[in-house]
């Protein structure tokens, strides 16, 4: 079976490629809610929004990240990561239902580990929303596989 994700050995820093879309609903919202315990005013009530400035009730910031990771692991460009190590995030407007965002992502680093079939990559991603705007950004670690070593004769 061909494996068309990108492997540590075909990854230079300065990549850069974007994401689809994907549109937040109250849906998303609200199962967010049950799903994390979070069922603070401003997530779930919109006249509360509302009497702190909002349109409507603001989703979760950690719904974004999470988004944000399934847009990067269903973008035309995949990485062959075994494992995501480290996540820094900022939170930098909201997301309202509605809105449809999509990523940026950049790599911005990569090393070797001490085991010759992995290595590390940090990507950067800008998490937009429909109108272009920076709603979170930040970086995440990932542990990824090198292709297989050619093996001596």
């Amino acid at each position: 079976m061909e494996d068309d994700r990108l492997h540590w050995d075909d990854i230079a820093v300065g990549m850069e490629w974007e994401t689809g879309g994907i549109t937040v609903t109250d849906a998303h919202i609200l199962a967010f809610a049950g799903l994390s315990g979070d069922f603070y005013d401003l997530h779930v009530d919109d006249d509360y929004a509302r009497s702190l400035g909002y349109p409507a009730k603001v989703a979760h910031g950690l719904l974004g990240l999470a988004l944000a990771d399934g847009l990067k692991n269903r973008a035309r460009v995949r990485v062959a990561a075994v494992v995501s190590l480290n996540w820094r995030w900022t939170f930098a407007g909201p997301i309202f239902a509605g809105d449809r965002i999509s990523a940026a992502i950049r790599v911005v680093s990569k090393r070797e580990t001490s085991r010759a079939d992995r290595g590390i990559v940090t990507v950067a991603f800008d998490l937009r929303n429909g109108r272009g705007e920076t709603v979170q950004r930040g970086e995440n670690d990932m542990m990824v596989h090198r292709k297989a070593l050619a093996r001596p004769a």
